[in-house]
């Protein structure tokens, strides 16, 4: 292990690799006409086609695949609505002064679109990724009926659709298994002790854990995790599908520091603290910041003793204004063994500042490199505190309207897994109406309604939105869901924008439904999208004119509700 810390050089430069695509266009089959995929591969313009003939464009494809290609209601409408660059394309194809809805369905009368493009595209890929994905010898979904089972079976487990798209992606083995199988190795992650929650996220965000059998390196990670006494459940609050996971060296990590003499309780508290430690780049980043230290000339028990006192030093934060330092004292020309010596007595303060580039700060002090070398020798904290950026903070934060409010809002924000000072908490700042107490005291309403917190984390990353509404609000509408209309509290988690809709649009849907399904019209329980998201029109053509007496009934419930 220590072999390994010394190949780390004293620079730490980072490396950008341009991507690169293949395109190959020959995936088109010359035995049927479809919208031709390569031009998805541009950057369409979707935003220059109005809502009006967006939304006839999807009702007629929405019609074709439901009514003429015989797809399933929910599949239909999810792959219409999320399918933008597609549906650019088809409008390409006609004559849009005219009757949008009668030249799509003449369309597709004469040319049968290849399925697998608006499919992959509402799964969340990119038009780019989809030519190496089209199959070269197949138009139809139903062709491929082992994709199309075990696609059923991750939506069916509550994995967002969005994700599917990703998982295909990189592990496209696990769309070929048989029957039950899927399901099999779903079932088995659950019965380490993970939630369903966290086996959902673990799975969208690491789909190679579904290729094989149980993976054996991830079961030592959860092992490891246990006898420090974290619940198995932790994983799900951090991890993201930007982070590659690198189960053995997660282990290798937490192995190593405890053979450098953290204790248990140590452990689990600089876990719970900074999780990124291990979760973002599985543990490089200790072994890049003791080879660093070990670099300098510091001594391999003096490393371990200063880490042991202070573990916050292994936190991401920490650890790069620390390395941050040791390069500006390296810009200025410092010797090894100064910088070193500045390190050992002054680690605390390196890490908590953020420093300017050595040529502002030269520029600001009106000294040569040289110079400002030889100053902070003689002055260190004094001449740091200076080349340091909390000076420019704490005259921001005078200018604040509300500081605290802003921190404690902040606070929240940084229980609920966002990264400090990062650009997603700065987004979250601006999305997130009310103070700190007030969004707690909403986000607890969820908890206590009977819902997991890092579920209910999970659901406001989500959708914001939903915290953006009174406690009062909240439960109301908690309260109609289960006690009113029927539905399991689990049902907002895999449509958490439930909550931000209205209760007039609710009840009177959901009233329309019910009475549908009384007259046996309906089928039960369909999701809470399908009846809440989709356009006004929709609903009227699926959900009131299906039945001969559900317009009089629709005017009804509509008059009705007004007068209450």
């Amino acid at each position: 292990m220590i072999s390994q810390l010394n190949q780390i050089p004293l620079f730490s430069p980072v490396l950008y690799e341009r991507a690169s695509y293949i395109q190959n266009p020959s995936f088109i089959s010359l035995r049927f006409l479809s919208v031709r995929s390569s031009s998805l591969a541009h950057s369409a313009d979707v935003s220059r086609v109005s809502r009006v003939t967006r939304t006839e464009a999807q009702e007629a494809l929405f019609d074709y695949l439901h009514c003429t290609r015989n797809f399933n209601f929910m599949d239909a409408e999810h792959i219409s609505k999320n399918c933008p660059y597609f549906v650019q394309n088809l409008l390409s194809e006609i004559d849009t002064e005219k009757d949008i809805p009668r030249e799509l369905t003449r369309f597709f009368h004469y040319h049968p679109i290849n399925e697998f493009e608006p499919f992959f595209e509402s799964l969340g890929l990119r038009p780019s990724e989809l030519p190496l994905l089209l199959p070269r010898d197949s138009m139809f979904l139903s062709d491929n009926s082992s994709m199309l089972q075990n696609f059923h079976v991750l939506c069916d487990y509550g994995i967002p659709h969005s994700k599917i798209g990703r998982m295909y992606l990189e592990a496209k083995e696990i769309f070929g298994y048989d029957k039950g199988v899927m399901s099999l190795k779903l079932r088995a992650y659950e019965k380490l002790g993970l939630s369903r929650p966290t086996v959902i996220k673990l799975v969208s965000c690491y789909p190679l854990l579904l290729v094989g059998g149980v993976n054996s390196e991830f079961v030592k990670v959860l092992q490891k995790l246990r006898e420090l006494g974290i619940e198995n459940d932790w994983f799900r609050g951090y991890i993201t599908s930007s982070n590659t996971c690198n189960w053995k060296r997660m282990t290798d990590t937490m192995d190593f520091l405890q053979d450098v003499g953290f204790r248990e309780e140590q452990m689990r508290s600089l876990l719970k603290t900074s999780p990124s430690l291990l979760l973002e780049g599985s543990g490089k980043r200790v072994y890049a910041l003791f080879g660093r230290l070990l670099k300098l000339g510091l001594e391999m028990n003096e490393i371990c003793f200063m880490f042991k006192q202070n573990p916050k030093i292994l936190s991401r934060k920490f650890s790069q204004n620390l390395l941050q330092a040791v390069d500006f004292l390296f810009g200025i020309g410092m010797p090894i063994e100064d910088i070193a010596d500045i390190v050992s007595k002054h680690i605390e303060f390196l890490g908590s500042s953020t420093l300017k580039g050595p040529k502002t700060v030269c520029k600001e002090l009106k000294v040569r490199r040289d110079h400002l070398c030889q100053i902070i020798k003689e002055d260190p904290l004094g001449v740091l505190w200076l080349a340091s950026k909390l000076k420019n903070k704490s005259s921001e934060q005078i200018s604040c309207p509300s500081p605290s409010k802003h921190l404690e809002k902040s606070s929240f924000l940084v229980r609920l897994g966002y990264a400090e000072n990062s650009d997603e908490m700065t987004k979250a700042l601006k999305k997130f109406r009310g103070r700190g107490d007030q969004l707690q005291e909403r986000f607890d309403c969820l908890v206590q309604a009977g819902l997991d917190c890092n579920v209910v984390a999970d659901i406001i990353k989500r959708a914001p939105m939903v915290l953006n509404q009174s406690k009062d609000v909240i439960e109301k509408k908690i309260d109609c869901l289960i006690n009113y209309l029927g539905y399991p509290l689990e049902s907002v988690v895999a449509f958490p924008t439930y909550l931000c809709y209205d209760m007039e649009r609710i009840n009177l849907r959901f009233s329309m439904y019910a009475w549908l399904r009384e007259k046996g019209a309906a089928k039960p329980m369909l999701k809470l999208s399908t009846l809440l998201a989709c356009s006004d029109s929709r609903f009227l053509k699926y959900f009131v004119d299906v039945h001969p007496e559900g317009p009089a009934m629709w005017e009804t419930l509509k008059s009705s509700s007004v007068s209450s």
